[in-house]
């Protein structure tokens, strides 16, 4: 009887696992509704002053989402405001939610990838992972690839779906 072998193993395909790549990233929010009058309104000068005196030293280190979780009408430039007072003490924030905050920090993950290390391969990306990954970096990281990749699928070596071979 002959030895097991690994086709998988021989098959020359190379695996993406985005959950791999992610860095062990620090998330916090900041909600503007905290800081809007009877939870309406913003008062300029209140505002102005909450943002001159608090202390945004929770936020050290970390990616921040600004969000409004009422219904109210804030300026623009309210924002950018917070985006001041973050600015030295945050990695990075962003307006939105924490999916939109998520989805910006995996764009910097990918574009960081060298790609030429891909050039004429047969690629994986891998599929079915713990994490949540949203399929804007799916989709991405596809684009990314198709230029370089022999052929690209989706999924485990082991059961792939074809998305992309080069003729």
């Amino acid at each position: 009887m002959e030895g097991i072998e690994n086709k998988v193993a021989n098959s020359g395909l190379v695996t993406i696992n985005l959950e791999e790549l992610k860095p062990n990233w620090k998330l916090a929010g900041f909600d503007m509704a905290n800081v809007l009058y009877q939870g309406l309104v913003l008062r300029e000068k209140d505002f102005r002053e909450f943002v001159k005196t608090n202390d945004w030293t929770a936020f050290q280190g970390k990616s921040v989402f600004v969000y409004c979780s009422v219904d109210a009408i804030v300026p623009t430039w309210a924002y950018m405001l917070i985006a001041t007072a973050l600015s030295g003490i945050c990695e990075s924030c962003v307006f939105g939610s924490k999916q939109m905050l998520e989805t910006q920090l995996w764009r910097k993950v990918i574009q960081a990838i060298d790609l030429e290390i891909y050039r004429d391969k047969r690629i994986v990306i891998k599929g079915c992972s713990d994490e949540a990954i949203n399929e804007t970096i799916y989709m991405e990281l596809t684009s990314l690839l198709i230029p370089v990749a022999k052929s690209l699928m989706y999924g485990e070596p082991c059961s792939t779906v074809p998305l992309f071979k080069r003729k």
